[in-house]
């Protein structure tokens, strides 16, 4: 892999402005991308690009340049059911429905909207700079990320057969570190997630009769308890792992000791090896519990569950090249992994091509608390989150493509 060999004083930064100011204001919720996805094909079209949709709200763009290598860029495009709080003066005032038909408001909390104009945008400069380059770049612009059903429907919908087989799968996100900065992981990048949804079954009684219940609250109590004994006493101490109990609802009245309870978990690991030891001793310790509260056999759902993000090694070094020759050695940083959790290694899973995946800067280097992702107040400045982001992905695919 060489260093990138194109001009970036070139980048359209204004028409970039725009699409960035139109998908903060119209966010949707995954896998509701609609409007979105009408709004990059004809983004797209515009620049002449070829494109498709895929996976329901997906869009696919290929950008053909003759012979060469085949390089996929992903960047996901769905938003969050949060009320936006920024005080932005283009801040989103949308709404929308979750699956059950709940109203709810709408923000690109996650940074999305950044993901989507920094690749349209480099899109367009690869467009108008072919001299410079040679191959096929993929723009897989991805619904559904927060839900992790986007990538999978991709694939499942052909994405594969209908684009061109890349050599490697690239892709980034805005992150709560200064503006201009890259940091990236070699190996797993970021973690593996489960969510369980857990049914508890007992026998209603009045409160004051305790003796005729099999009370689920309490055996519920009893499970989330010793659940936090699983990262502290069943894995190594240098093995890390996240068990969480997220929600918990039973009852209807304080005198009545209810039939039924259920809790929901979201669970963190680092490799499929953890996974399965931390998903064992789930169901065993909820099933171990019922059992010593004389109640029936609880129901346990697996929700969802996110694939491992890992870089491969030789790649990301090649990639963390590039990245150090158009934006500063000392501005790409080789970090740990983190317990958040992306679909975008279904991507590359699914074909078994490698992925590389990093994190850049959103907000000023000064800022000491910059809000994070999933926030109300999330919001990165335009300038220059959005002109780095853009050099960072031009100048990762350029070192294959240059």
């Amino acid at each position: 892999m060489t260093a990138p060999t194109l001009d970036l004083e070139g980048i359209a930064t204004d028409w970039m402005h725009e699409q960035y100011l139109h998908l903060h204001r119209h966010p949707e919720l995954s896998m509701q991308e609609h409007e979105t996805a009408a709004y990059i094909q004809a983004r797209l079209a515009e620049l002449g690009i070829e494109n498709f949709r895929c996976g329901g709200t997906g869009v696919v763009g290929i950008l053909r340049n003759g012979p060469g290598k085949t390089v996929a860029f992903r960047a996901d495009t769905d938003g969050l059911p949060i009320k936006e709080d920024t005080g932005a003066d283009y801040a989103s005032t949308a709404t929308s429905h979750l699956p059950d038909g709940t109203e709810v408001p709408v923000m690109h909390g996650c940074g999305h909207d950044t993901h989507v104009a920094v690749l349209l945008a480099a899109a367009r400069f690869l467009a108008e700079n072919k001299p410079a380059w040679h191959g096929t770049l993929v723009l897989v612009f991805q619904p559904g990320e927060e839900t992790g059903a986007g990538a999978r429907a991709m694939v499942q919908d052909g994405l594969w057969e209908r684009a061109p087989r890349p050599d490697v799968v690239l892709g980034q996100h805005v992150f709560p570190y200064a503006a201009g900065s890259v940091h990236i992981s070699s190996g797993t990048a970021m973690a593996l997630a489960d969510a369980l949804k857990v049914t508890l079954h007992g026998k209603q009684s009045h409160g004051s009769q305790p003796q005729d219940s099999i009370d689920p609250i309490l055996l519920g109590a009893h499970i989330i308890a010793r659940l936090q004994g699983i990262v502290s006493r069943e894995l190594a101490p240098t093995t890390p792992a996240v068990v969480t109990a997220g929600t918990f609802h039973a009852g209807l009245k304080e005198n009545i000791i209810p039939d039924r309870a259920e809790f929901t978990l979201n669970v963190r690991t680092l490799t499929p090896e953890v996974r399965a030891t931390v998903l064992e001793a789930i169901t065993r310790i909820v099933n171990a519990e019922a059992q010593a509260s004389n109640a029936p056999a609880p129901d346990i759902e697996h929700v969802y569950d996110f694939p491992r993000c890992y870089n491969d090694p030789d790649q990301t070094q090649s990639v963390i090249a590039s990245l150090r020759a158009e934006l500063g050695q000392e501005q790409v940083v080789l970090a740990p992994p983190v317990m958040g959790s992306e679909d975008v290694g279904w991507l590359g899973d699914s074909i078994d091509v490698p992925t590389v995946y990093w994190f850049f800067g959103g907000f000023p280097a000064n800022q000491e608390h910059p809000p994070v992702n999933h926030s109300p107040y999330f919001l990165p400045e335009m300038e220059p989150t959005l002109s780095a982001g853009v050099r960072a992905a031009v100048a990762a695919i350029s070192g294959y493509l240059a």
